[in-house]
């Protein structure tokens, strides 16, 4: 009797569940002047906290391609995307208007950074900075996300 009251239970929670949803991020990085790797995190714009650009499908866009689009407009960066992601990690968030959460499954693209414009779509709304992979590993809320920066080596 208890299992099927589980069950129930268990059944009706995930009619309820949103389904994992896809986005891409960029992991915009530079070669620092001691040949190690430096990365470009963004704040999110409403929370503050550090994360790298990242966005939605595109229609008619690879997930590199979105990457790199999402890295021009939160971080003003012009650089080279790799094609395939160096890996994914997984988001949760929650709805503004429902307070439903959200499970985003995230691919990681590389993207090697060429230069860093003045002026961006988004630049009144957050800030840019370089961090050592290390420390941007400590600021990154995920853990599968801090593990790939922490790992990175351009």
């Amino acid at each position: 009797m208890f299992q099927n009251l589980l069950g129930a239970l268990g059944r009706a929670c995930a009619a309820f569940r949103v389904p994992d949803r896809h986005q891409s991020a960029a992991l915009c990085w530079r070669r620092a002047a001691g040949g190690g790797v430096e990365v470009l995190l963004v704040t999110t714009r409403r929370t503050g906290r550090w994360t790298p650009p990242k966005g939605n499908p595109i229609d008619g866009q690879s997930g590199a391609e979105v990457a790199a689009q999402e890295a021009w407009e939160e971080a003003g960066v012009r650089g080279a995307v790799a094609t395939e992601p160096v890996g994914c990690y997984r988001l949760h968030k929650f709805r503004d208007d429902s307070g439903i959460e959200e499970v985003m499954t995230v691919n990681l693209y590389a993207v090697a950074v060429e230069r860093l414009e003045k002026d961006w779509p988004e630049r009144g709304d957050r800030e840019r900075r370089w961090f050592s992979p290390g420390k941007a590993a400590g600021l990154v809320r995920e853990p599968d996300l801090a593990r790939l920066i922490r790992d990175f080596r351009g």
